[in-house]
């Protein structure tokens, strides 16, 4: 008897906490099995005037103290279907190879490709004599053709004559020549020559001589600029300048691979 009586009490014990703050709030803990728990409980919580919310992972069979939502953890299993959410391969698929195709266009059209200068010929020439030199004005055309994507800026011009290995004429002028995307300009510029050799003089001022025309050598460097990076491209050509008539006579040398 004894015993019996010993037992019985320690299953009235409760197996709460002793905390004076939990122990006067009524509390209902359901096992989360087949069994449903009496209404009689809830009513009773209810009516105490308690705060009680429904535990997420009992299935609705079972209820927390409001005091304590944001302090227990909530145990998931491992086969539920939040932690399996839908499309997921699909979606990771189609982020990368978005990010691999905007890669490839981008890369694609911004990649440089080659800015050819072109030397058209001589379109002009005026040419002076004084006592012992030649004054000649040549207006030369360069080809420019952007074979990029995106459009290129002519920033300055740089370009020297020459007669006989001697310089006679440079030009260097700062330019703003806009060429869009795939497109090709034309670009005239002018170079101021005084050749002093006593021959060339002869030739082009003594009637008695019947050919007047004298080869010039001309080159120069073009700066273009595109994406913020400047680029030197060079050119060459000779021309066949009548220095009698004032009239020319282009000859073309093809373009050396920018």
């Amino acid at each position: 008897m004894g015993n019996q009586l010993t037992s019985q009490q320690d299953e009235g014990k409760s197996i709460l906490p002793d905390n004076p703050a939990l122990a006067s709030k009524p509390a209902n803990y359901f096992s989360t099995g087949s069994s449903r728990p009496s209404s009689s409980g809830v009513l009773y919580a209810r009516a105490a005037g308690a705060g009680f919310v429904i535990c997420p992972t009992c299935k609705g069979n079972g209820e927390i103290p409001q005091e304590q939502e944001k302090q227990l953890v909530a145990l998931i299993p491992y086969g539920d279907q939040r932690l399996k959410p839908r499309h997921t391969k699909l979606s990771v698929f189609l982020a990368v190879t978005t990010c691999l195709l905007t890669f490839t266009l981008t890369i694609f059209f911004l990649y440089p490709r080659s800015i050819v200068v072109y030397p058209v010929g001589l379109n002009s020439s005026m040419v002076t004599f004084d006592e012992t030199h030649i004054r000649l004005n040549m207006t030369n055309i360069l080809n420019i053709s952007n074979s990029n994507f995106y459009p290129i800026t002519v920033t300055q011009l740089s370009a020297e004559v020459l007669h006989q290995t001697s310089v006679v004429g440079q030009v260097t002028s700062s330019l703003r020549l806009h060429i869009g995307p795939l497109a090709s300009e034309q670009m005239p510029y002018i170079v101021a020559s005084s050749i002093l050799d006593e021959n060339t003089y002869k030739i082009c001022a003594w009637l008695k001589v019947k050919v007047h025309h004298i080869l010039l050598h001309v080159q120069g460097t073009l700066t273009c600029s595109y994406l913020s990076h400047p680029q030197q491209l060079p050119f060459e050509s000779f021309e066949y300048v009548d220095c009698r008539e004032n009239m020319s006579m282009p000859h073309l040398e093809i373009p050396r691979p920018a």
